[in-house]
């Protein structure tokens, strides 16, 4: 079985939502399909179909968080430290061309969420970043071209 690299912030999330689903939407939906059941002829009872659609999803995300959180592997960064890109680093990285700088932490994939600036380490961009350290140059094929990065500053913690 093949373990999922994260972040301990990342697990906890994950955690926390799988007991949300088990504790309250599973319940919820449970009650909802009882009281459809109850308005008669389920054929053509749009609201129990509609149920049904809503529980068939919630067991297949809490089938896939727990196939997730138990293959989870959490990497202490706590400890690490140095100019090197790496699992949970923090990069600031300035884009070449437009001179616009950003930030990424680099997650595991199941925590990424670039709008928060959680940067998957299976990403493009990311590989591209491991390994290289700060005041280098990195080039990233993106879906709109080539494009380049110099990694301003690299944090851990």
């Amino acid at each position: 079985m093949e373990k999922i690299p994260m972040t301990s912030a990342g697990l906890a999330e994950l955690e926390h939502e799988l007991k949300r689903l088990k504790s309250e939407e599973r319940p919820a939906i449970i009650r909802a399909i009882g009281t459809a059941r109850e308005h008669g002829d389920l054929s053509e009872n749009a609201e129990f179909h509609a149920a049904r659609e809503r529980q068939s999803f919630i067991e297949g995300r809490i089938a896939e968080l727990e196939d997730i959180t138990s293959r989870a592997e959490v990497i202490d960064t706590s400890n690490l430290s140095g100019d090197i890109v790496r699992f949970g680093a923090t990069v600031k990285l300035t884009d070449e061309d437009t001179g616009e700088e950003s930030t990424y932490l680099i997650v595991g994939s199941h925590e990424a969420e670039i709008n928060a600036g959680r940067l998957s380490v299976t990403s493009p961009l990311a590989r591209a970043l491991i390994g290289k350290s700060t005041g280098e140059v990195v080039e990233v094929t993106t879906p709109r071209g080539s494009k380049a990065y110099e990694i301003v500053d690299v944090a851990f913690g």
